[in-house]
């Protein structure tokens, strides 16, 4: 066990280096800071593009280093004639505080990190620790001490909450900082400024413990390195993405559950669905069931839980399923809501044993209303939405249903030009 004062410590010998390296001279984001963001911006992504779509190359030809977070690149096909194309757009100067959070894999390319940057920056997020990108510790983001400081200094009021927390990226490593950070004081210290975190896939275990720990809500959606770092970022995600940042009282209509399984109703129910409310909690399957028996796995009281995976075989979605009704995760709930789960293959002893199996067992087991297609995961063209807030379910009568969020932090959409993130010359 790490003691939390010693984190501090840790975190400003790690910022000692990094200010010397600054100290010589002006970054690029400095610079586009400096003399003005709409005047330089074109030229300097430029530059990238070029070095991103060669990084792109060799990252999809090491295709064993891909993490859950990296998948929809290696499954989709982002350069599809569906994909709008990119354009050039006029930056705003970024007023948005903003830090980023490494708690999981070390991103793959400098090149996309300082891509997906100078996109928050035009956009308007105004990034105050960009030198994270650069740490790295064996697989991760730096070590276990450097990447717990990108939160616990926040608790110790060491560093102001900003606005934005926004994750890095996922992969795997976030459960190994866990026990570091005062997760009570983060999350009293996030209420009172707002503050948004943000981010999917393993920074599920970083959303789980500010809820069960810290009664603070955060926001499932992209991250920095692995949609806004994209040769081409996903225009929807992006537009979601700030949707949900900026609109108070988000609401999202799923239509069917192809999503999840295509064999499903998009409500799965022994009787007529009603309207639902409650806090709705969650995030990554493989994520959620690991922290089963733990403190960090929420306790909500009439809660909505929601989970997604991606490349997990059905009987392996169904044994971490079993992991969390084994531990009694679903007692209290009223209600299980799926996004997708993709790539999951076929069972190579029974192609019958799929994913519709696996969700109609689940019900049998917890008597809960499914409902299934939620349009997040590891996909493409996903919403963005909070977590640990108010959730309202309702049925229509096309045989979908919709899903409305309150009482959650959010900021001025005049803040944010959501062309910038997906910005190029």
């Amino acid at each position: 066990m790490v003691f939390k004062s010693q984190l501090l410590t840790d975190d400003r010998n790690n910022n000692e280096h990094t200010a010397i390296e600054a100290a010589a001279g002006l970054n690029r984001r400095q610079f586009l800071r400096r003399v003005g963001l709409s005047a330089g911006a074109g030229l300097l992504i430029t530059q990238n593009m070029t070095q991103s779509l060669a990084s792109d190359a060799i990252e999809k030809n090491h295709s064993m280093q891909l993490t859950k977070d990296d998948l929809p690149t290696a499954l989709l096909d982002e350069r599809s004639s569906s994909q709008p194309s990119l354009t050039q757009t006029r930056c705003i100067t970024p007023t948005i505080e903003t830090r980023l959070f490494a708690s999981s894999n070390v991103g793959g390319s400098d090149d996309r990190n300082q891509l997906a940057l100078e996109r928050m920056a035009c956009a308007g997020f105004n990034v105050n620790n960009p030198t994270i990108t650069n740490r790295q510790y064996l697989r991760f983001a730096g070590t276990d001490s450097q990447r717990a400081s990108d939160l616990q200094n926040l608790a110790t009021g060491a560093i102001a909450a900003p606005k934005l927390l926004l994750g890095v990226r996922g992969g795997y490593g976030a459960m190994r900082i866990l026990p570091m950070i005062d997760w009570l004081t983060l999350g009293r210290i996030m209420q009172e400024r707002g503050t948004i975190l943000a981010g999917f896939s393993d920074v599920t275990a970083i959303q789980c413990a500010l809820l069960a720990e810290g009664d603070m809500s955060s926001l499932a959606a992209p991250m920095l390195y692995s949609e806004f770092g994209k040769t081409v970022p996903d225009q929807v995600s992006c537009r979601q993405f700030v949707e949900a940042l900026t609109n108070p009282n988000l609401v999202i209509d799923i239509s069917d559950a192809s999503l999840t399984s295509p064999n499903l109703p998009s409500i799965l129910t022994s009787a007529e669905p009603k309207a639902i409310t409650g806090t709705i909690w969650g995030g990554n399957l493989s994520v959620v069931s690991a922290l089963a028996g733990s403190e960090y796995l929420p306790r909500m009281d009439g809660g909505i839980v929601f989970l997604e995976d991606v490349g997990e075989q059905p009987y392996r979605i169904e044994r971490m399923l079993y992991d969390l009704y084994l531990a009694g995760a679903f007692k209290g709930q009223q209600a299980i809501v799926f996004g997708a789960l993709s790539g999951a293959g076929e069972d190579s002893y029974d192609k019958r044993y799929d994913v519709d199996t696996v969700i109609r067992q689940l019900h049998q087991l917890t008597r809960l209303p499914i409902y299934s297609g939620m349009r997040f995961g590891h996909i493409g063209q996903k919403h963005s939405f909070p977590l640990g807030t108010k959730c309202q379910i309702s049925s229509n009568t096309a045989g979908g249903y919709q899903l409305a969020f309150s009482d959650y932090p959010t900021i001025k959409a005049d803040a944010i030009q959501v062309e910038g993130l997906w910005q190029t010359a």
